[in-house]
């Protein structure tokens, strides 16, 4: 009965999301400051009850929730969350919110509607170490940075298309100016690179210790390097090499691709990486 009523509210809590993010998307088109609101308040609604679902599942399994990939990836869509609500709150810049939020509800969707898999938990439940908790959390929230580090770099795409075109209005007005757009994309990037990297080191610490045996040429472990490296060269070129405009974004882009793919699909495939599975 207990499982079947969460069931419902997490289902309930989708739908408060997607009425947020159609107000958003109203907001995104006509400029409705009052649809903006209206938005912001149910997604803070939102960002309540996925709290609330966290902290009673922690207390009900007694760890973080972030063992297994549907416990991944709710952890993930609270970030995205959260984020966004801050962004709202000191950036003023609403398409991002937006934006950010459609990802955020994507994940949320494919959390709540995806079959449960048991066996997960379970194993879950054998791998819980300290270190591994840290190294997973704070994969995690690398991804959200990069995430909203993408976001920013896509509204700097439209931003620029529309200035290219020439195309002046309300619409463009609202979005951030270029430099604001490419310097807020690279500081979230400078975040999440460090990020990655001390969870990278945590993660292998683990494996040494809890895996042994581990086959280092397993896909989840090379995707993550290929991650760290696609964000790296990103740095190198806005630091080293003074790389600038739509090409650095379109590079950041293209990053975030491949975290995605990372993720979704190289959990799918890895042997090391079980209990995501």
């Amino acid at each position: 009965m207990y499982d079947i009523q969460m069931t419902r509210l997490h289902e309930l809590t989708v739908v408060i999301y997607a009425f947020s993010v159609l107000l958003y998307f109203f907001d995104f088109i006509h400029h409705n400051r009052k649809a903006n609101r209206i938005a912001f308040w149910l997604l803070a609604f939102v960002w309540v009850l996925q709290t609330v679902f966290l902290f009673f599942y922690m207390m009900k399994t007694g760890r973080f929730p972030v063992l297994t990939i549907f416990e991944g990836l709710y952890f993930y869509a609270w970030v995205l969350v959260t984020l966004s609500l801050g962004i709202n709150r000191l950036l003023r810049v609403d398409f991002i919110v937006f934006f950010t939020n459609i990802l955020g509800f994507i994940v949320m969707v494919i959390h709540t509607f995806a079959p449960v898999q048991y066996q997960s938990h379970v194993m879950g439940e054998k791998l819980v170490s300290e270190l591994l908790l840290i190294h997973i959390t704070m994969a995690i929230l690398s991804y959200g940075a990069f995430s909203l580090s993408s976001v920013f770099s896509l509204l700097y795409l439209i931003q620029y298309d529309l200035l290219k075109r020439k195309k002046w209005g309300k619409r463009l007005m609202r979005l951030a100016d270029l430099s604001k757009l490419e310097q807020l994309s690279y500081i979230l990037a400078v975040i999440g690179v460090p990020m990655l990297m001390l969870s990278l080191i945590l993660g292998l610490q683990w494996a040494i210790l809890k895996v042994p045996g581990m086959a280092w040429y397993d896909i989840k472990i090379i995707g993550s390097f290929i991650v760290l490296t696609a964000y790296s060269i990103y740095l190198y070129l806005r630091i080293a090499r003074n790389l600038s405009g739509k090409s650095l974004a379109l590079w950041n882009i293209g990053s975030f691709l491949i975290v995605l793919i990372n993720f979704f699909l190289f959990g799918k495939l890895s042997s090391f990486h079980f209990w995501y599975s």
